[in-house]
């Protein structure tokens, strides 16, 4: 059951901790079969967000709604089609992989066979070796896979990569590109921009309680203004000339201080850096490095919030 198409929905969302406003009138829709990124830095809101969507928490203001029913109305029938995966999932170690995943299975009414989770987490080989006996990767896999089991509608990813190796991300990658393709929606959380612009239809960007941006990668990038950025370091740092001259250059949107950088967005990379060398030059500034990078999600948060989602 859904509304108009919307999986999830929350409307001027608001939680309280005492004197602490957690969430503030947070307005947010998922479309039910995308893929929809939570980004923020720590103490955003946007772990309580998702922990009352989820219904782990009650809120204290505002209207929320999943796949159009309410919490304290629909319990039972909205848990059979949720999936949840935590940010650390503790899994009973001395279980097999089969066994844990058999017992994730006896909570819902319907959901996938055994041998099919297995198949589709790639752990044939691990199906009957302990938890405690598996890799970082493999473990994570299986907790997504524990998420998985009941063939849920929408399933709740709180950072489902973070400290895993290249392949065992990119693993992880190819089961939610196969729980999407059969019509699932995802909202996801993660620290990584890329994983975000790989994965996410649209992104919001949390702060303070509140979205702050909201849009596909595509778009949001493109507020920047600037396809490419310049990360530019001085002899000595922070000897750079004005920024408001800076942003004059040709070929220049805009110019920002980062941990005594400089980092120069740019439309035209072919008239902007020989610009800001001969600006440099004739300020007496002298250049110790420079790098180009294509502007990605990360300019965006940094831009938006002066932090590194990373970094947090």
């Amino acid at each position: 059951m859904t509304s108009n198409g919307i999986a999830l929905r929350c409307a001027g969302l608001v939680k309280r901790y005492g004197d602490v406003v957690a969430v503030d009138g947070l307005d947010l829709e998922v479309r039910v079969g995308e893929c929809f990124g939570l980004l923020g830095p720590n103490g955003a809101g946007k772990t309580t967000t998702i922990e009352i969507l989820e219904g782990l928490l009650t809120h204290d203001g505002g209207d929320v709604q999943v796949l159009g029913q309410r919490w304290g109305e629909h319990d039972r029938a909205l848990r059979q089609q949720l999936g949840i995966q935590l940010q650390e999932t503790q899994l009973a170690e001395k279980l097999t992989v089969a066994e844990t995943l058999r017992l994730f299975r006896a909570f819902y009414d319907r959901g996938r066979n055994i041998d099919e989770i297995i198949g589709l987490l790639e752990l044939e080989t691990k199906r009957d070796t302990w938890v405690g006996k598996l890799s970082g990767g493999q473990r994570q896999r299986l907790a997504v896979g524990c998420a998985l089991v009941g063939r849920p509608a929408i399933l709740f990813l709180d950072e489902p990569t973070t400290g895993l190796d290249p392949q065992s991300r990119r693993q992880l990658w190819r089961l939610l590109d196969g729980f999407r393709g059969e019509g699932g929606t995802v909202l996801l959380t993660t620290h990584y921009m890329d994983e975000a612009e790989v994965l996410c239809d649209r992104v919001a960007v949390v702060d303070q309680g509140r979205v702050i941006a909201l849009g596909t990668p595509r778009e949001l990038i493109a507020t920047l203004g600037a396809e490419h950025v310049l990360d530019v370091a001085l002899e000595p740092p922070a000897s750079w000339p004005a920024l408001s001259e800076m942003r004059e250059l040709p070929g220049v949107t805009d110019v920002r201080e980062e941990a005594g950088r400089l980092m120069i967005s740019a439309t035209a990379v072919h008239l902007a850096v020989p610009a800001l060398l001969q600006h440099l030059s004739l300020a007496g500034s002298t250049l110790a490095s420079l790098a180009m990078h294509n502007a990605t999600l990360e300019d965006v948060f940094v831009r938006l919030t002066g932090r590194h989602l990373r970094d947090e």
